[in-house]
């Protein structure tokens, strides 16, 4: 939890921003995929990352093994879930309430990821 709050609230925040302000073209909707596709592509994967980590030194074991065995599995996860939720958030979902939307979502998410990870 402490890391949703100190470490993806502000980059989330920044990470949004910067697909509002860069990523813009031709229509609403190739904007729209194109914003999903950048946040699945070099958002996510990275955020991942962090999150196994994090859990992985809180719990006291080895964060190279962890994220060895729990990576692509998560980021095959996050695939399923994420794209959809993104694209509603940023078709929807003013900029300034779209991190409280991914919140909300993240509160099961991360239980997910907490099992995935203590599963492995």
């Amino acid at each position: 939890m402490l890391t949703l709050i100190v470490v993806f609230g502000p980059a989330a925040t920044k990470w949004y921003g910067i697909l509002q302000k860069y990523i813009n073209v031709g229509s609403k909707n190739a904007t729209i995929a194109a914003r999903v596709a950048a946040d699945q592509i070099v958002f996510a994967p990275c955020n991942l990352a962090l999150f196994l980590t994090t859990m992985s030194v809180m719990e006291g074991g080895d964060p190279k093994e962890k994220l060895r065995k729990t990576w692509l599995p998560g980021l095959e996860a996050n695939w399923v879930l994420w794209p959809a939720v993104q694209a509603v958030n940023f078709k929807m979902v003013p900029l300034q309430y779209q991190v409280l939307v991914v919140n909300m979502v993240s509160l099961g998410w991360n239980c997910f990821l907490s099992w995935l990870n203590s599963s492995t």
